[in-house]
């Protein structure tokens, strides 16, 4: 990951067009033609081996006759030429480049892997190949061969279709939507969407960003890079290709169910970013979440003067994430008395035809103190008995106190809507042309907020013991080593029981009178099944007999099972039958759980309605591991199932935090075992007294890597965590942060001298707030490192973070110790211990800002080798720096600091 020298790109001092052109029509000349005129203030140096002047200005005939260092070039040349231009290019200073010809294709690796061979030596960064371009609103740079310059805006736009791309440019210029930077990532050689968001996340010309994605190449670069941008600024994403025929091959209902398009929804959703699926929706999203509002809640109140326009909204409201208010009762007598009598009284609020302005400024200040209602659809339609724009001015002047209220508009109509809809775009409120445009823009505030809070929930603490990890691993690596891929079911439960995942117990038998024996056994009803790796779906091939009372009953069928899958299924190797007690839970859900891999983001989590009819209900939402608690609980409600599993009517509520952590549980298993390639657990009973397995397949291969690897996103680093002794003989455990610790962060801030804090946070702070006590305990593990001391009380006594930039080369530390802590060495070990890691992970210089009183600090810098030099525009504070290479590694210390 890296935005190495992109700042060549976005901010460039001179550009060279190699292969500029004055023949119309051309790729070249097009670009010539948008270069010079965009108005970009710097140098514009063209190169053409046969032209002596392009658009006036003086040719050079080779990237080698330029007289000046070039920041930017753009390569109009055919692909075969394209290694050595950009090997010409980087040895004359280049740092960046925009590859407009039509590149090697993935078909020709070898050639594409000499154009990153070229750039290479001199860091130099590349843009395409078969790209449109690249264009920056604000310099004035057109380095595209798209046909018009946009206007400027705050919207960075990121597209890995060229003719997509210029479709966009088209349909924004008519709409008025402008641009602050426009790049197009054609096959993405080098530059890629984890790049450009990164550097995009700290753009001020920014406020929202737009991704049209085909593809994703570096799945945990790209969520990295997306969560922080996420963070900074909404991020609206349109997807194309969303067929589930990659997902045919699998082996599992689960393999099945994954398909590619659901695990994308589940990494944009993950990444905190609002996923849409036409142009038109995009836009729209735009232009809802750039306008600043922001939701606490799902709940809609409207205000129409038409009835029949509330309906149409209500309706709409069914086919969101969102829901219809329900009025509290001094909402309705706040609007009793500024309505006519015989008003609705319901929600749609109806003002009827005549409603004058101040009757929809009265309305609309009544529904946004209703403490039921988190946002206000405003409705309405033309009438000859008022005039729209007089209403559209009373709702702005009720709301010209209450900057970014949740309010959305809807005039509806042409003529008699468009002064209207002026005034209220004037004053940045939401306004759409129709009910349903209004209601889906309510949906996309919904659904951001949502992703937006997952980003900063904090999770419930682990409630579970440690697995047995070990007893998991042998089953796995027995089967391996017999050269089998998949499990049998006795195998694949006792994984899941090595990971106290509650299963029926399931015995195995070689013969129907074995079978029989079995049966006996148990003493009570039994479901018998065949047994063969070659039997994927032991139902469709007539291998599953349930609710068999005697022996006898178990031996005959058993019997007819091995004749009708002999039948069904000749070629099929059998190798007996599994015995199992039947279980009765009159009230229990059939669940399906697992684990499926995906092509680009590795493994997933799966979970929704099970049972023989899994894969035609379809009703399931996918997660990216790691999950905790509330991450689960997440997913599990996105299902239809899940309304069935909170209980109705005498139908009690089911275990849902054993759902929940059966959930967890497999994502530490696919986590602990990289050789799980697919895992079933279907059925997975559960009701009010909890969950057991019934059934469960696990597809296993060969695997060197570590199961974390193959995770999009880095799950907690446990090889990081150990008890270590403080000075004065106190021992405590050293570990990660973990998001959980957000409670325990808060209270180890509110319990120091507020002088410790003030250092901490180079500044006063009255109160320690959610969202940041959120941003400082979820980290990304990819990027940064927070280590935290616990006492045996569950207290944190000190904590010390890095944060490194996007090239790993540096990093930013913090540290703070609780006020009663310092002077026992604390602050010195928690340093020492996050250099350390640093110079693992390969970082080569650490820093931080300092306010200039505070001493102890400084002189503990000082003694770790750290430089002191001025902090650059603040006097009071100063920056400490230390080149990893020269530390000098130290143990004990007389103090300790803030």
């Amino acid at each position: 990951m890296t935005t190495r020298n992109l700042d060549a790109l976005f901010h460039p001092g001179a550009i060279a067009l190699v292969g500029a052109s004055s023949r119309p029509g051309t790729i070249g000349a097009v670009t010539a033609r948008n270069l010079f005129e965009a108005g970009f203030d710097g140098p514009i140096l063209s190169v053409n081996p046969k032209e002596r002047a392009i658009r006036s200005a003086l040719n050079y005939h080779s990237v080698g006759d330029l007289p000046i260092q070039v920041d930017l070039a753009v390569l109009t040349g055919p692909p075969e030429t394209l290694p050595q231009t950009i090997a010409d290019l980087g040895a004359k200073g280049c740092r960046a480049a925009v590859l407009l010809a039509s590149g090697p294709g993935s078909a020709d690796a070898a050639l594409r892997q000499r154009m990153l061979d070229a750039a290479r030596p001199n860091l130099m960064r590349l843009l395409g190949p078969s790209c449109l371009g690249f264009i920056s609103t604000g310099p004035r740079i057109n380095a595209s061969y798209a046909h018009l310059m946009p206007r400027k805006g705050d919207v960075a736009f990121l597209s890995q279709s060229a003719a997509l791309a210029t479709a966009v440019l088209d349909w924004a210029e008519g709409r008025g939507v402008g641009f602050s930077h426009v790049a197009s990532l054609g096959d993405k050689a080098d530059i890629d969407f984890g790049d450009l968001l990164d550097h995009l996340a700290m753009d001020s010309a920014t406020r929202a960003i737009v991704l049209y994605v085909e593809s994703i190449t570096d799945a945990r670069k790209f969520m990295s890079a997306g969560r922080i941008a996420a963070r900074a600024k909404p991020v609206i994403v349109i997807k194309a290709g969303r067929s589930a025929a990659g997902a045919q091959a699998a082996v599992s209902h689960t393999g099945r169910l994954a398909g590619a398009d659901a695990v994308y929804d589940a990494a944009f959703r993950r990444a905190g970013m609002l996923r849409v699926y036409d142009l038109r929706e995009l836009f729209e999203a735009v232009t809802t979440l750039a306008s600043g509002i922001r939701l606490n809640g799902e709940r809609l109140a409207i205000l129409t003067n038409s009835g029949g326009a509330g309906v149409l909204a209500t309706d709409a409201l069914e086919q969101t994430p969102g829901r219809l208010a329900e009025l509290a009762p001094e909402t309705f007598a706040k609007l009793d008395r500024v309505l006519p009598n015989g008003w609705s009284r319901t929600n749609p609020v109806a003002l009827a035809a005549d409603a004058p302005p101040k009757r929809y400024a009265d309305g609309v200040t009544a529904l946004l103190e209703d403490p039921g209602s988190d946002a206000v659809l405003v409705l309405n339609c033309p009438t000859a008995l008022t005039d729209s724009a007089e209403a559209a001015d009373a709702v702005v002047e009720a709301l010209a106190q209450r900057p970014r209220a949740p309010v959305l508009t809807c005039w509806l109509g042409n003529q008699a809507a468009a002064n209207a809809r002026r005034h209220l775009a004037a004053r940045r409120l939401p306004t759409y042309d129709t009910p349903d445009e209004a209601v889906r823009a309510f949906g996309h505030l919904v659904s951001y907020q949502r992703n937006q809070t997952m980003l900063m929930e904090t999770p419930p603490a682990r409630s579970f013991d440690e697995p047995d990890r070990d007893k998991a691993k042998q089953v796995v690596d027995a089967v391996i080593g017999a050269g089998r891929s998949v499990l049998t079911e006795v195998e694949a439960k006792a994984v899941l029981a090595a990971y106290d995942i509650p299963v029926v117990e399931t015995r195995t038998a070689a013969s129907p009178a074995e079978a029989a024996d079995l049966a006996a056994a148990f003493g009570g009803p039994v479901a018998l099944k065949i047994l063969s790796d070659d039997i994927i779906h032991k139902s469709e091939a007539g291998g599953v007999r349930l609710d068999l009372r005697t022996p006898a009953q178990v031996e005959e069928a058993a019997e007819l099972m091995l004749a009708a899958v002999r039948e069904r299924m000749p070629q099929a190797r059998l190798e007996g039958f599994t015995v199992q007690r039947m279980v009765r839970r009159q009230r229990a859900v059939e669940l399906i759980a697992g684990i499926a891999n995906d092509e680009t983001f590795g493994p997933v989590v799966l979970f929704g309605e099970g049972g023989t009819a899994v894969e035609v209900i379809a009703d399931r939402a996918v997660a990216l591991p790691p999950l905790n608690g509330r991450l689960a609980r997440e997913m599990m409600e996105r299902t239809r199932i899940y309304r069935r599993l909170v209980g109705y009517r005498d139908r009690p509520a089911a275990d849902l935090d054993a759902v929940a952590t059966t959930l967890v549980k497999i994502s530490e298993l696919m986590g602990d075992l990289p050789q799980i390639g697919e895992l079933d657990i279907n059925p997975l009973l559960v009701d009010e007294n909890g969950v057991i397995a019934l059934d469960a397949r696990i597809v296993v291969h060969p695997s060197a890597s570590r199961g974390t690897e193959r995770f999009a996103i880095k799950p907690f680093p446990t090889i990081l965590s150990r008890h270590i002794m403080l000075s004065d003989g106190q021992e405590v455990l050293l570990r990660p942060i973990r998001p959980e610790d957000e409670p325990a962060l808060g209270d180890m801030v509110r319990r120091s001298d507020p002088r410790d804090v003030r250092m901490r946070f180079l500044g006063s702070l009255k109160d320690f707030p959610h969202l940041m006590a959120a941003r400082l305990s979820q980290i990304d593990y990819d990027r940064e490192m927070a280590l935290v001391t616990v006492a045996e009380t569950g207290e944190i006594l000190g904590v010390v973070r890095i944060i490194a930039d996007p090239d790993n080369e540096a990093a930013e530390y913090a540290i703070m110790v609780r006020s009663d802590m310092k002077g026992r060495g604390l602050g010195y070990r928690l340093m020492n211990e996050i250099l350390d890691y640093a110079q693992e992970r390969g970082l080569a210089r650490i820093f931080g800002d300092v306010l200039r009183e505070n001493l102890p600090m400084l002189h503990l810098a000082q003694d770790l080798g750290f430089k002191v030099r001025p902090g650059g525009d603040d006097p009071t504070v100063v920056r400490v720096d230390l080149n990893l290479a020269d530390r000098i590694h130290t143990v004990t210390s007389a103090g300790d600091a803030s």
